[in-house]
């Protein structure tokens, strides 16, 4: 299989490509890795680059998985209509993937063990956050994705739990700064077969949306 995984759920945004065997391993991979700045991403250069890195050719994709968020709703909108139109032109098969869940799994690439928490900013002084434990039986996850408060983190980090996620040490000191990789994600996908279609992507956004009907256009008399 030919993977290719787009991860633009932070400010540091990456593509990559995992080329796996027949039992699902990764056997070659090739990850680009940016900092968003403002509208300047160019997500076609990116993949161009991934894909050179790989030595892939673009018709060769076989699976396109985009990172879901939570994070930059901008951002990940990007991706999944980046991914929605190559499904639309190609018939390339598609797969969402949590980028929490790849925030752990950059983690336990980093090497870190134990209980730990992935923070991830939901702006209104909320934070998304699910733990995950890592034993010699692998990633576990403890507690599913949720949302809580600027004061409860604090709490948590207080009593001496491990933070980790995209800009957490903006707001907890003690936290250990770690960014969702698209090359992380693709390895995790490379293993899936739950191939869903374009129009039944959407980013992960836990809070009830909410819409506010506008007023009737005023008639101002001659």
């Amino acid at each position: 299989m030919k993977l290719l995984a787009l991860e633009f759920s932070s400010v540091q945004r990456s593509v990559a490509v995992v080329v796996a065997g027949a039992d699902g391993r990764p056997l070659a991979t090739g990850e680009v890795v940016e900092t968003a700045t403002g509208h300047g991403m160019k997500p076609f250069a990116l993949i161009e680059e991934a894909l050179r890195a790989a030595s892939v050719e673009r018709e060769q994709i076989e699976v396109i998985a985009v990172g879901l968020g939570p994070g930059s709703y901008t951002g990940i909108r990007a991706a999944i209509a980046l991914a929605q139109g190559w499904q639309l032109a190609t018939g390339v098969k598609l797969l969402g993937v949590s980028s929490a869940e790849g925030v752990a799994a950059q983690v336990q690439t980093d090497g870190l063990t134990g209980k730990f928490s992935v923070v991830i900013d939901a702006q209104r002084e909320e934070f998304y956050v699910a733990d995950y434990e890592f034993g010699p039986g692998g990633m576990r996850a403890v507690a599913p994705l949720r949302l809580g408060t600027l004061a409860e983190v604090r709490e948590r980090e207080g009593a001496g739990e491990r933070l980790v996620g995209p800009e957490v040490a903006r707001w907890f000191p003690k936290g250990r700064v770690v960014f969702p990789r698209a090359v992380r994600l693709g390895e995790r996908a490379v293993t899936r077969n739950d191939f869903v279609a374009g129009e039944k992507l959407e980013p992960i956004y836990l809070r009830a949306t909410a819409f506010v009907k506008a007023l009737p256009s005023r008639v101002i008399p001659a």
